[in-house]
């Protein structure tokens, strides 16, 4: 079950990966970019998506930025 759940994420994380890096060049797009406000919101998703993967798989990108959370106590 766990090797299951592992390619499936990691097929998932793939999807997005390949749909942020836009091989299709804006042709192959779920809401098209032109469309105010909503436009972006599949980039978005896919984004989320793969930050996810990344974050099932130990790719701790938290601190990216220089910033950290903080834990309460």
């Amino acid at each position: 079950m766990t090797k299951l759940k592992s390619g499936i994420v990691g097929l998932i994380g793939l999807i997005s990966f390949l749909y942020l890096i836009n091989p299709g060049l804006g042709v192959f797009e779920f809401i098209p970019d032109m469309i105010p406000f909503i436009g972006n919101l599949d980039e978005g998703a896919a984004s989320f998506l793969l930050l996810s993967a990344l974050a099932y798989f130990g790719v701790d990108l938290q601190n990216v930025f220089g910033t950290k959370l903080k834990k309460k106590n």
